[in-house]
């Protein structure tokens, strides 16, 4: 690890963006770069990235999405360690140095915990991912390649390798518009992802976050089509052969609890066809009681849980549903 580039898409968080890029520039390491992108901001966003002056790279563009954004910020950077941070969240100072200690030839991605705050920093004092034990490389890819998932931050709490970006940028449209669908769907498959159960990224909670489902209940929707999207990209960019029999390549998707959980909540909530081809409540309901036995990092106690929540929401009537619903992804 030697040059760390920090990339930084912006749309109107002109609220956030200057803590997040000066979090960035305290990060405590010899070659820092700092890039921005404003995504064709109408609010204050570009006055404060301005106020910067030459301690970043600012990239101006007409609102075309984080994925554009990124790939902008990627093709600027020249860094051989990568973060895409978030504009509404803030990086520790010692960062770099943390993951420094675990960097090998052949690591795709560190992970790292993130810990909530609000709107004006102040800690709720939880952290995730919560690790029962602190996961191997070998045991994330197995619980990938089985259940398509792995317990993993979202986008700022993942520092990545240039040589395992080069494969997947500039980013197409097959994961959507998050540059984060793609790149944690396909670490696992193409190197080794190494975590560190310590809190080195804050991540701010204000109702406004893309990743809010309760802010908007179609957002479960087009969680799931992502779901789907980045299991095909993944399966595709790492070799595998997933043409040949949809339904047996899809299987492993279907495996994952979390993406459970939100397949029953979204047949409950949401009105339309399942965003997988395919789906049911039937094969919800038998995913629901085999979901226990599916390999992860999960407690037995937790497994159970998840199948009596799915199973009693799928069952129940709409109102409890609901409320439900509410109370897992509040």
């Amino acid at each position: 690890m030697q040059r760390l580039s920090i990339v930084v898409p912006n749309y109107n968080y002109g609220s956030f963006v200057g803590e997040a890029v000066a979090s960035a520039l305290a990060v405590d390491w010899p070659k820092v770069e700092v890039i921005v992108v404003d995504d064709g901001s109408t609010d204050d966003s570009l006055d404060v990235l301005r106020a910067f002056g030459d301690k970043i790279t600012l990239i101006t563009q007409e609102n075309s999405g984080p994925r554009v954004a990124c790939n902008r910020g990627f093709r600027r950077s020249t860094g051989d360690v990568v973060i895409f941070l978030d504009s509404d969240d803030v990086l520790e100072p010692a960062i770099a140095k943390e993951v420094a200690q675990v960097w090998h030839r052949g690591v795709s991605k560190v992970q790292v915990q993130m810990r909530r705050i609000d709107r004006r920093g102040r800690s709720f004092g939880r952290v995730f991912p919560v690790y029962r034990r602190t996961p191997t490389p070998e045991q994330i890819r197995h619980w990938m390649t089985t259940t398509s998932a792995y317990p993993t931050p979202p986008g700022s709490g993942n520092i990545y390798s240039r040589r395992f970006l080069d494969v997947l940028f500039p980013l197409d449209g097959r994961c959507g518009d998050a540059t984060d669908s793609a790149c944690l769907a396909a670490a696992p498959y193409l190197g080794d992802v190494v975590t560190i159960p310590r809190a080195l990224v804050r991540y701010r909670v204000h109702g406004n976050n893309r990743s809010h489902l309760l802010a908007d209940t179609r957002r479960f929707t087009s969680q799931i089509e992502r779901a789907y999207q980045r299991h095909r990209f993944a399966r595709e960019v790492s070799g595998l052969d997933i043409g040949s029999d949809r339904k047996e390549a899809v299987v492993p998707l279907l495996r994952g609890r979390h993406l459970l959980q939100m397949r029953v909540a979204e047949t409950r909530v949401c009105s339309g066809p399942p965003p997988i081809p395919g789906d049911s409540r039937a094969r919800m309901t038998r995913d629901s009681i085999v979901s226990a036995f599916a390999p992860g990092p999960e407690s037995v106690l937790h497994r159970l849980g998840v199948s009596l929540w799915c199973l009693t929401v799928l069952f129940v009537p709409a109102p409890v549903a609901r409320r439900l619903v509410g109370w897992r992804f509040s």
